[in-house]
């Protein structure tokens, strides 16, 4: 006997609409039905992919990403493929997580030059030039300079 939905949903701490969006996604197999035809899942390996679902979330992996992983875990795959899926996945994620870290330091930075320069008219500052506030390099997309650039 299986869990039914709002069991399993409340079990992995998940909506249950949730499992209807996995099921949907591919993340999570369609479960059995009960003869009054209610969602059965199987207890303990549901509660498992819910909770590796969401950790993989947390961590940064997208839902294709996780989808992919999900589907090189199981067995239908080489014990040596699998793990070197999750290892490359989780190197090119910590890459990203790297990248967004420094580019969150620079905008920290940024603000404070902001904050000490006493800014607070966004439309005066724009156009001032001693602003350390990029508005120009920002519209335009690039990547705003840290404060010991400025």
């Amino acid at each position: 006997m299986g869990l039914r939905s709002s069991e399993l949903a409340a079990s992995a701490g998940v909506n249950p609409q949730t499992l209807r969006y996995y099921e949907r996604r591919g993340l999570l197999e369609e479960p059995t039905r009960s003869l009054g035809g209610h969602r059965l899942y199987p207890s303990p390996e549901a509660v498992t992919v819910l909770r590796v679902i969401k950790a993989a979330q947390r961590l940064g992996f997208t839902l294709d990403e996780i989808a992919e992983l999900l589907d090189i875990g199981t067995h239908r795959h080489p014990p040596a493929r699998r793990s070197r899926g999750l290892q490359e996945r989780a190197a090119s994620k910590l890459a990203e997580v790297e990248a967004k870290i420094e580019d969150l330091h620079v905008v920290a930075d940024t603000l404070r030059a902001a904050q000490a320069a006493g800014c607070d008219d966004l439309i005066d500052c724009e156009a001032n030039p001693n602003c350390p506030l990029p508005f120009a390099d920002l519209a335009h997309g690039a990547s705003p300079p840290s404060a010991a650039q400025g």
